[in-house]
């Protein structure tokens, strides 16, 4: 049984920061890769960061490169995700999913256990 909880979603100003965490219950989080989901009202679900938990290597959408990071912490089981420069077209709903497939499948939309998200709202 793996159960995800999100933290850290808030209303911020474009151009902020802002830190959202992922904690991991359950065990053997160090097998699974993990993956940042966001999606806004009347989007799709799109995957913006992926990380290994093989070597920490990541993968991000095109849309946040060079201003989101992940990062994982497996002795806290936590998954951060770092997101600067914020923009008002980042506002969506934000959840972290684990999945032992490829970070590649994660970065597809894969996730085989989810958390039920938080909001973040960036206002121009």
């Amino acid at each position: 049984q793996v159960q995800l909880v999100e933290s850290g979603g808030g209303l911020v100003q474009a151009g902020d920061s802002l830190r959202l965490s992922c904690a991991f219950f359950g065990r053997t989080f160090g097998s699974y890769n993990m993956g940042w989901f966001r999606q806004a009202p009347g989007k799709e679900r799109e995957c913006v960061a992926a990380i290994s938990w093989r070597d920490d290597s990541t993968d991000y959408a095109d849309s946040v490169k060079g201003r989101f990071t992940i990062s994982r912490d497996n002795a806290k089981n936590m998954v951060y995700l770092q997101m600067n420069s914020l923009k008002p077209e980042d506002t969506a709903k934000y959840s972290c999913a684990a999945s032992i497939g490829t970070i590649a499948s994660v970065m597809r939309g894969r996730g085989d256990y989810w958390g039920q998200g938080t909001q973040v709202t960036v206002s121009s």
